[in-house]
């Protein structure tokens, strides 16, 4: 990997946090069982999440969010209960929020998509 952007997420419950990403295909890297982890994606990908100290985190107004850039939108779409669609900026993306409210968009560019066989 000669260049990477990595994702820190501040979480009030890592458990909680770790498992809604485990529903996107993230899987736990690290073993500490600290207030810091690691998750990593098969396909590519990686985020950090770690421990909010107290008051960081307010209901209603986490500014936080993260881009998963992925082709297998349809499967993730189907698998948390939603619905992707093409956007005007010219992604098929869907959106949701993580258990502390941070935003998750889920997309792959509209002119790389295969439509679906039918």
């Amino acid at each position: 990997m000669p260049n990477a952007l990595i994702a820190i997420l501040p979480c009030s419950d890592l458990d909680a946090s770790q498992a809604f990403y485990a529903r996107l295909g993230f899987q736990r890297h690290d073993s500490d069982e600290g207030s810091y982890r690691i998750l990593t994606h098969s396909g590519g990908g990686e985020l950090h999440l770690v421990a909010a100290p107290p008051g960081w985190l307010v209901a209603g107004r986490n500014p936080f969010g993260v881009y998963f850039y992925t082709e297998d939108v349809d499967a993730l779409a189907a698998r948390l209960g939603t619905v992707p669609e093409d956007k005007p900026w010219g992604m098929y993306e869907f959106s949701l929020s993580d258990p502390d409210q941070s935003m998750v968009r889920v997309g792959w560019p509209s002119r790389l998509r295969v439509p679906p066989r039918r």
